[in-house]
């Protein structure tokens, strides 16, 4: 609150100097396994924590659920993928543990909630790929809500839509600009994406305004 112009240049300059200072411990790492000639033989996979806000929409720090808080890096390399490609289809990182057992030959258990990402990493325009990925946001009993993302809409619901909803068309409004959430036009949309959205919707009862 209240953050000033020089404030605010000072919290952005401490921000990207941590993700240059990653990005060069990033380089030593890739640098160790060409020098043991390793690369050919190694699974490497570059994720973060979720995103973070600088003072876009007027908001800072995390948790929240528009695409800037939710999203994160993710790049996948191993033997045998096609390199240089790039997919628009959702990932969560509850992928990467299924993913990672089936690059290694080895058996994922069967209750995992994730699925492999394989079929992507082979093809990233596969029309197979349809799970959506999901973020939960919780503040307190009164201020939580879950979003979906598909590829083209985010759409997200507070108190399961009772304190409001929201939907935006990645297609024309990656800024997450415009709720479409009010209009009548995406009415048949909102049901279908809340019906997708239901299942996920796990918060403890305790937790839950009473």
């Amino acid at each position: 609150k209240d953050v000033s112009v020089e404030e605010a240049r000072k919290c952005k300059q401490a921000y990207y100097a941590t993700i240059s200072f990653v990005d060069a411990q990033v380089g030593r790492l890739l640098d160790a396994l060409e020098e043991a000639d390793l690369m050919e033989k190694t699974v490497i996979v570059f994720w973060s924590d979720h995103g973070y806000f600088l003072g876009e929409k007027g908001l800072w720090y995390k948790r929240k659920a528009f695409e800037r808080s939710a999203r994160m890096p993710l790049i996948i390399a191993a033997p045998g993928l096609s390199k240089d490609v790039a997919t628009q289809k959702p990932v969560e990182l509850l992928d990467l543990y299924p993913t990672l057992a089936e690059l290694c030959g080895l058996d994922a258990p069967r209750n995992l909630e994730g699925a492999s990402l394989r079929p992507l990493l082979a093809d990233p325009k596969t029309k197979t790929w349809i799970k959506p990925a999901v973020t939960q946001v919780w503040h307190n009993r009164k201020s939580w809500g879950y979003s979906l993302r598909t590829e083209r809409y985010r759409y997200t619901e507070w108190l399961q839509g009772k304190a409001g909803r929201e939907l935006y068309d990645h297609a024309n409004d990656p800024e997450e600009i415009n709720n479409l959430a009010d209009q009548d036009q995406h009415a048949v949309l909102i049901a279908a994406l809340s019906k997708q959205l239901q299942p996920f919707v796990r918060l403890k009862l305790e937790k839950r305004p009473k």
